[in-house]
């Protein structure tokens, strides 16, 4: 018995050591801000396309409201405090308690509502996974931003587990997230980076090149993203992350410049294709940078690779390749020895 109370009581120390240690881990500030050519200033709002009855909507008749977050390059010295990662009732954003880290410890290294930077820059839609938010994208947004370009990321209203419309909290319907409906989905999504690539334009007219628009998404984002590029006769090329051509841009081919960039072995139609070796599905987002304690970490599709290191990739792959993209020039692909090309598949 005695030895048995002493094991118990060990085993509470250890625990009790641990919780201690992912509290602290927890309270300590980790960082997606960019790195580039220039400052990055973001802008939110609420775009709402009133041409579109939201069919994810759980009251008839409403139009596709959207929350919408833009990066764009930031004239030099524009001073502000630094945006908040997830302000307001964003915040809900959070999850796994003391497990992983405090959104309020994350430093964007971003302004809100600085000038813009002088010049014309190409607009990148983004677009989530599905559950996914657009400001658990902040790193990869930014990052691009930061090497000129006009990013907009835009949430999926009743597709994503948390979105924020005028302040209020909206949720996932059953409806806007069935993973059954992914064809709708698709199809929804790809309007709504199209109106958003639009929308985004004429606000920052004088700064965005609505010759040069590309489209970006992650897993099922990747899809919309393609869609998207496929059916805007502007689009000079998609990224997308994790996500794979589907419908028409599947069976059809995709004529514009396209890459993937995945976590597993995967095969293009067209375009290039690229694995990450010892990345996970999650490691395309924010969550990479996050501390996140084990047992949780076990969990979560973040495979091996150090996070930030997986950033630092995604945003020069990505980044490089739209600006080859938009410009019409050849791309020459990074080289990281973490990444390998994969198969690219003929008709």
């Amino acid at each position: 018995m005695g030895r048995i109370l002493a094991a118990t009581a060990a085993l509470l120390v250890v625990l009790a050591g641990f919780l201690t240690y992912a509290r602290a881990q927890a309270h300590r500030a980790v960082s997606v801000a960019p790195s580039g050519e220039f400052p990055v200033g973001r802008v939110t709002g609420l775009w709402v396309d009133r041409s579109r009855t939201d069919q994810f909507a759980p009251i008839g008749g409403t139009p596709r409201m959207l929350s919408t977050w833009v990066w764009y390059p930031a004239a030099a010295g524009a001073a502000g405090p630094e945006s908040a990662y997830a302000p307001g009732e964003w915040a809900g954003l959070h999850r796994f308690g003391w497990a992983s880290t405090a959104l309020g410890r994350v430093r964007t290294g971003t302004r809100d509502e600085v000038p813009v930077a002088p010049g014309r820059f190409p607009v990148v839609v983004l677009l989530p996974d599905l559950g996914l938010s657009a400001p658990q994208y902040a790193a990869v947004a930014s990052g691009l931003a930061a090497r000129g370009n006009v990013v907009v990321g835009v949430t999926p209203t009743y597709s994503s587990r948390l979105t924020v419309l005028d302040g209020r909290p909206v949720t996932a319907s059953a409806a806007g997230s069935a993973a059954g409906r992914k064809d709708q989905l698709v199809a929804v999504w790809a309007a709504d980076a199209r109106f958003v690539a639009e929308r985004a334009t004429l606000q920052f007219a004088a700064n965005a090149d609505s010759a040069e628009i590309a489209y970006l998404g992650h897993g099922l984002g990747g899809t919309a993203a393609i869609e998207a590029c496929r059916l805007d006769g502007r689009c000079a090329g998609a990224v997308s992350l994790d996500g794979t051509p589907s419908g028409a841009a599947a069976a059809d081919g995709f004529s514009r410049p396209l890459l993937l960039l995945n976590a597993g072995a995967a095969a293009a139609p067209a375009g290039r294709a690229f694995t990450v070796s010892g990345a996970g599905r999650l490691s395309f987002t924010d969550f990479a940078a996050y501390r996140v304690s084990a047992p949780v970490r076990w969990t979560l599709p973040l495979g091996t690779i150090d996070g930030r290191r997986a950033l630092t990739v995604t945003v020069d792959y990505a980044g490089s390749f739209l600006r080859a993209a938009t410009r019409g020039d050849p791309w020459k692909p990074p080289s990281y020895p973490e990444v390998r090309e994969a198969t690219v598949l003929s008709r």
